[in-house]
């Protein structure tokens, strides 16, 4: 990086520099919940409803970042393996919800220790003040960035 001193190559650095250390550290959370035999969208469905309770499907899907037709899919899997039940709303039929079975409860409650620990380690180089850096600066870059996609009416 010694001697890109214009903001046009520094912006270009810090998206390649960005990206890799964002795939590094997925890394590690992606072989976690692969051993556990999950995949990573399973994996989100079932953190979501551990620890925020019952979802509307159509709500995990936008939480979890998934289409309506993938979060069905999801489901489907979940509920194959005993660890998600779907329930009809008591207030609107045509509203289904998710929520953990006792065994999806208790299975995620043997993982997701690991799991955090996986992550805890994959950061461990940077200190506290650093991580309280890392997260206010990338918390402003991609807020502006969102700010900046949507005025350029792509969204």
């Amino acid at each position: 990086m010694a001697g890109k001193t214009s903001n046009d190559e520094l912006s270009l650095d810090l998206f390649i520099v960005l990206a890799r250390a964002y795939n590094s550290v997925v890394a590690h959370s992606i072989r976690d919940i692969q051993s556990h035999g999950l995949n990573s969208t399973e994996f989100g469905v079932l953190d979501l409803l551990y620890h925020k309770g019952p979802q509307p499907l159509q709500k995990i899907g936008e939480k979890v970042l998934i289409s309506s037709g993938n979060i069905t899919y999801v489901a489907d899997k979940l509920q194959k393996k005993n660890l998600l039940v779907r329930k009809a709303s008591p207030d609107d039929r045509r509203v289904i919800f998710a929520d953990l079975t006792d065994e999806g409860r208790a299975f995620f409650q043997s993982i997701f220790p690991q799991h955090q620990q996986v992550l805890v380690r994959a950061v461990e180089d940077l200190d506290s003040e650093e991580k309280m850096q890392a997260i206010q600066l990338l918390r402003k870059l991609g807020l502006s960035a969102e700010r900046k996609f949507k005025e350029s009416g792509a969204i």
